[in-house]
């Protein structure tokens, strides 16, 4: 039951609730608080005290609006609402004390310091801060830590907001940053030196306010104002975190996330946020064709016409999905394939996910229902490496009182849990409430026992999310690109493959293979002709993630070299074949597309469905296994990436490290 209060912001009389802090109290009535060390999604530090306010008839000194709730202010000799000043004098003054302290120690590292342009201290001190310092001693200096190879550190330039402490602490689930000292000798530290270990550290630098925390990969690279910014849709894993890729002439520069509330609210993984670098290696720039086994440069007109020669005397052609391709291409080759007899397969892992019943392939639950979770099972899956985002907010759930149950291998997810058992036996064993939340990984469902798994698992409660690793993977089975018997049906005695980025598998020796991709990976090596696709950040498409949310990827820049738009690209292919696809342009194909799919038109909604049980069928008697051991190198972009390969070095390294016995 909200208990709201009445309370006046600069003569501005606003209804609020009770519990809120006065800095919400003021963003709600449109007053910017200045601020450093509070933020929406962290626990109160209030140690910053750049948020003052003065409150009318309280204390004769300002207060700190961060760690004040309305609540707590009286009201005035005859019941009127309490006052709240933000711009009075005495706030004023008071801010520009606070400015000034905080600048006493701070370096004159502006001009070289990778935050310029985009920083907190810079921003406020302009706003608030004096113009000159009383202050003649030495600046203290301490000395940077090694955090990794991905935040690089000048803790000169800390503040102490404590920011990054609260997230690894709070969101991140880690224990290693801390604050050690008092007074003048107090800083930010990590425990004994160690680096972070958590797939989600880079968000520390998007927190902290001033230059203390910055990109190790993007540092002197790119001034703020000399990029492009695009806002767009990640691909790294399932989740469809949004994004802001940042570009510079053609090159993507750095990618940062974008808020909302119903996916990522504001963090991402650590291979979402450094992958770019894998944008740039080991690109397809121009067609290749296969001759006397070996694999030569083309042209456009001869690649294309070696795929219609190929497609059109094939007794039995087959078309694969990969795992990154927007719907729009996904479509766009189902059409081409089945058009010719043949069929698409988009489930190239073998799992076994229902066609057409989508409360079996997607669930009935949105991600953001798990916030208000009461009790969540795990089923063959472990989070902290197939979504990390998605983890952090099972992790929130967990601290608001959630019961968390696991049914596979124990691992760790930085939060308590019940572990039920390994294997099928504890499947069936599992009692939950009727409000449970169900979690089933993609490993449970790639066995051969996977359908009865998530029949299994739809049992234990009526919701259900299925926890996807392949970002294409929801809008492909909603456009129909499955084959009855799965991969194996669709390319058993196939003359030809048309291979659209699917880089995960092995095809067997035998049918003409027909690769079309963004990167030089395992499908390239194995294909008879290469076509040259754009990746997600050079092309317009249409993601539907884990939880059956469709949304709008954008173009930030433009493909190498002759490399082209996939839909463009299947377009062209059926055009030379004498059998035009019925689009000319995206727009005429998003048409088709909705036609078929009506539901894919709902951009940035949740689609509803309906729950249809699948028939329970006999569980094998195996321990679960997880599929997904290497967080770091899942896709082709990620394994072109030198970070990547790196941190994937880094993790294993310290899996390996022997501990000493107690």
């Amino acid at each position: 039951m909200s208990d709201l209060r009445k309370i006046i912001i600069d003569d501005q009389e606003v209804e609020v609730d009770g519990a809120m802090t006065l800095i919400q109290a003021c963003e709600q009535a449109g007053v910017e608080i200045p601020r450093f060390c509070y933020h929406e999604r962290l626990s109160i530090a209030g140690n910053c005290r750049m948020c003052l306010v003065e409150v009318v008839g309280g204390p004769p000194k300002p207060a700190a609006s961060c760690a004040m709730q309305v609540r707590d202010l009286r009201p005035g000799p005859e019941g009127q609402a309490p006052v709240v000043k933000t711009n009075s004098p005495m706030v004023k003054k008071a801010r520009e004390g606070v400015m000034e302290f905080l600048l006493i120690n701070h370096p004159l590292d502006c001009p070289i310091c990778d935050q310029g342009g985009e920083c907190d201290l810079q921003d406020q001190a302009m706003a608030y801060g004096v113009d000159f310092s009383r202050y003649r001693e030495p600046k203290r200096a301490t000395e940077d830590l090694d955090l990794g190879p991905l935040v690089e550190t000048h803790m000169t330039r800390c503040i102490s907001c404590t920011r990054c402490v609260r997230f690894t602490t709070e969101v991140a689930g880690i224990a290693q940053m801390g604050q050690t000292g008092r007074g003048e000798d107090a800083e930010i530290t990590s425990y004994l030196g160690q680096t972070l270990d958590s797939n989600m550290q880079g968000n520390i630098i998007d927190l902290c306010p001033v230059g203390a925390l910055v990109s190790k990969p993007y540092a002197f690279t790119a001034r703020p104002w000399e990029l492009r910014k695009t806002e767009t849709i990640d691909v790294m894993d399932a989740l469809g975190a949004n994004i802001r890729v940042d570009t510079k002439g053609r090159e993507v520069m750095r990618i940062l996330p974008c808020n909302h509330d119903g996916v990522n609210e504001e963090w991402i993984s650590d291979k979402t946020r450094f992958v770019w670098d894998g944008l740039r290696r080991q690109r397809l720039d121009r067609p290749y064709v296969r001759e006397n086994g070996k694999l030569r440069a083309a042209t456009w007109p001869e690649a294309l016409g070696k795929v219609s020669e190929a497609i059109k005397g094939a007794s039995k052609v087959a078309g694969l999905v990969g795992d990154l391709a927007p719907v729009e291409a996904a479509f766009a080759l189902k059409q081409l394939i089945e058009a010719q007899g043949g069929s698409v397969e988009c489930r190239t892992d073998g799992a076994k996910l229902p066609a057409g019943n989508r409360s079996g392939y997607v669930g009935n639950v949105a991600i953001e229902d798990l916030d208000t979770a009461k009790e969540i099972v795990l089923i063959a899956t472990d989070p902290s490496i197939e979504s990390p985002v998605l983890n952090a907010r099972i992790r929130k759930a967990w601290l608001k009182g959630a019961d968390v149950t696991v049914v596979g291998p124990a691992v760790n997810l930085t939060y308590d849990y019940t572990h039920a058992g390994t294997g099928r036996a504890a499947l069936s064993q599992v009692k939950a409430g009727d409000d449970a939340i169900v979690i089933i990984g993609q490993s449970a469902l790639n066995e051969a026992d996977g359908a009865a798994v998530l029949a299994a698992a739809q049992a234990i409660s009526g919701n259900l999310l299925v926890l996807h690793t392949a970002a294409a993977r929801v809008g492909a089975m909603d456009a129909g690109c499955v084959t009855e018997g799965g991969m194996a049906a669709a390319i058993d005695g196939a003359d030809v493959v048309y291979n659209l980025g699917a880089d995960e598998i092995d095809i067997q020796d035998g049918p003409f293979v027909i690769y079309q991709g963004s990167h030089g990976d395992r499908g390239a090596h194995r294909a008879d002709v290469i076509l040259p696709g754009a990746a997600y950040t050079e092309e317009q498409g249409l993601f539907v993630n884990t939880e059956g949310r469709p949304q709008l990827a954008l173009r930030a820049g433009f493909a190498p070299g002759e490399a082209k738009e996939n839909w463009a690209i299947l377009r062209a292919v059926s055009g030379e074949m004498g059998q035009a696809l019925p689009f000319d342009s995206l727009v005429q194909l998003r048409k088709a597309l909705v036609a078929e799919v009506p539901h894919l038109a709902k951009v940035d909604q949740v689609i509803a469905n309906d729950w249809q049980p699948l028939p329970k069928g006999k569980l094998g008697d195996a321990d679960f296994r997880l599929s997904l051991q290497d967080f770091y190198l899942t896709n082709p972009i990620a394994r072109a990436s030198e970070l990547m390969a790196e941190l994937s070095a880094n993790a294993k390294a310290r899996q390996d490290t022997p501990v000493a016995a107690e």
